[in-house]
């Protein structure tokens, strides 16, 4: 896809991230370390904002998902049998010139070690064959280091979701269809961390598993499996959902998220991956992708991955991971024999395909098919799972890369300025809003102002400031991305009297201004940045 890259807005949003204490590269006192960033005082309340919103709209709003939080370390079987231990790697080169080690698929360019954001030339010298290259970081549990105490830091919070399935399930008392939600952290060893805070080795991740009935199972008890026909949003979900709908379900859902946070259409891109770019148990991918100053790049992904995470963790644990449905036990016995007979074999033939592709023996793979065909007929199957995943640094890089501008202004005496506005949405803005004294040596408009910073500091995130000329404050919260700005002067104080006990709202994105009462302050900011 040929598309224009803005390396200098690039460069200018690292740089206002640094002044302004969005986001530190991690231990720059000693030099800093690739691939690793910490988040400043706006940072951390930028992402905070972020991920609580994702954690209401995905289960407190919902009555069919349940949360959970998961360790970082687990069982290391947890990994040989979701895959990562034995493919999840990229291929590496070596160059025999400048000793430097990159991916094998990006020679062209290389992110400049001093400047995160800035991409460079790489070295021309002779290159070593790809070899794989584990990005799994690799620790030991236990005070001896061998090899019977290996384990690892997750590279998603998947495989948790995954494991605790059968607990959740029976904990929160939910029935398929149903989810499973988590935010925390991972960890690659990327070979080649890129693009400021986009590909970092320590990372957050916000993801759903939403389990659901297989279509052999939907279909047996609604008579039909539905099909998913016209564009955009399905709508409700239905009981003759299969996995097509459910899938179209939470791309839409995802795409409402963003713009509902400040992302609109116009910036995303939908890509559905071609049928030879999909994960071999995956039935279809969307990425949903971000247009970036330096090119469009993944935000999220939302995978329709059949019932393979729960079979391995079924095969490699040797426990259970199956449920047991009522409705699909009472709709069999209703089923014509014929009808009984084809579902039976479309859900032995994709089961013994599984197995055959997960290396089990013909004769083992044969065997447990049919035994899984005629648990369907008793009302037991392994649940399917659509999975939205999405990576909340990302997240944050294009609510910031989207939010900045710049804006040019010319004083009467002709002199310019150029000075940087952050247009966030009031949802995700780190402060909603900024208590202002018109003047920091008169105390009565101090302790006006003081007494309103108080009102709203409780109910939404409120910052004080009242150093410098009204204009450099008001310019700074700008900078900081504050929707409104509250300014106390001695119009407050009654110099008009009609005017007593009242306030200037500016307004970040057009500098406009309007006078409120204070009695009605917080329910007015409060309707506008929730």
């Amino acid at each position: 896809m040929a598309e224009s890259k803005q390396p200098d807005r690039m460069e200018k949003v690292v740089s206002l991230c640094k002044r302004r204490g969005f986001v530190f590269p991690s231990s720059e006192i000693y030099g800093g370390i690739n691939g690793f960033w910490d988040y400043g005082p706006l940072g951390a309340e930028l992402k905070r904002n972020v991920k609580e919103l994702w954690w209401s709209e995905m289960t407190r709003l919902r009555d069919d998902v349940a949360g959970l939080e998961a360790t970082i370390i687990m069982h290391p079987q947890i990994w040989k049998a979701s895959g990562h231990v034995d493919t999840f790697s990229d291929p590496m080169i070596d160059c025999k010139t400048c000793k430097g080690r990159f991916r094998a698929d990006q020679t062209g360019e290389i992110p400049c070690p001093q400047r995160p954001s800035k991409m460079v030339t790489e070295c021309a010298g002779e290159k070593t064959q790809p070899r794989p290259f584990n990005l799994m970081f690799k620790t030991h549990c236990g005070p001896v280091e061998s090899e019977d105490n290996v384990c690892y830091l997750r590279p998603e919070t998947a495989q948790a979701i995954f494991a605790q399935f059968k607990n959740v399930l029976e904990t929160s008392r939910q029935k398929v269809p149903f989810g499973i939600a988590q935010v925390g952290k991972a960890f690659r060893n990327e070979v080649t961390p890129r693009n400021f805070t986009f590909r970092s080795r320590e990372f957050e991740q916000m993801e759903l598993e939403y389990f659901i009935k297989p279509d052999e199972a939907v279909e047996a008890i609604s008579g039909s499996v539905a099909e998913a026909t016209g564009e955009g949003h399905p709508g409700e979900p239905q009981p003759s959902w299969g996995w097509q709908l459910w899938h179209k379900y939470w791309v839409e859902e995802r795409l409402r998220f963003y713009e509902g946070i400040g992302l609109p259409r116009t910036s995303l891109e939908e890509y559905w991956q071609k049928p030879e770019e999909l994960a071999h148990y995956a039935r279809a991918t969307v990425d949903i992708l971000f247009k970036f100053p330096f090119g469009t790049q993944e935000l999220e992904g939302i995978a329709a991955r059949s019932d393979f995470d729960l079979s391995q963790h079924e095969r490699h644990a040797g426990k259970p991971m199956g449920v047991f449905d009522d409705d699909l036990r009472a709709a069999w016995t209703r089923l014509p024999k014929e009808t009984q007979d084809a579902l039976w074999k479309r859900y032995h033939d994709a089961r013994h395909k599984y197995l055959i592709k997960s290396g089990v023996d013909a004769e083992s793979a044969a065997a447990t098919a049919r035994n899984d065909a005629d648990n369907l007929a008793k009302g037991k199957y392994i649940p399917h799972v659509i999975e939205p995943s999405a990576g909340v640094d990302r997240l944050i890089l294009a609510l910031i890369t989207h939010a900045f501008s710049e804006v040019t202004e010319t004083d009467d005496k002709g002199k310019s300025e150029t000075r940087v506005i952050l247009r966030f949405h009031p949802r995700v803005a780190p402060i909603k809003v900024a208590v202002l004294p018109l003047l920091k040596n008169k105390p009565e408009l101090v302790a006006k102002a003081r007494g309103v910073f108080e009102l709203l500091r409780g109910q939404v995130n409120t910052y004080y400031d009242d150093s410098g000329s009204i204009g450099r404050r008001y310019a700074r919260q700008d900078e900081a991305g504050t929707p409104f700005c509250v300014t106390v002067d001695f119009e407050t104080l009654g110099e008009k009297p009609e005017l007593l006990d009242t306030v200037t709202i500016r307004h970040r994105d057009d500098a406009r201004q309007e006078r409120l009462p204070i009695t009605g302050l917080a329910a007015w900011l409060l309707e506008r940045v929730r």
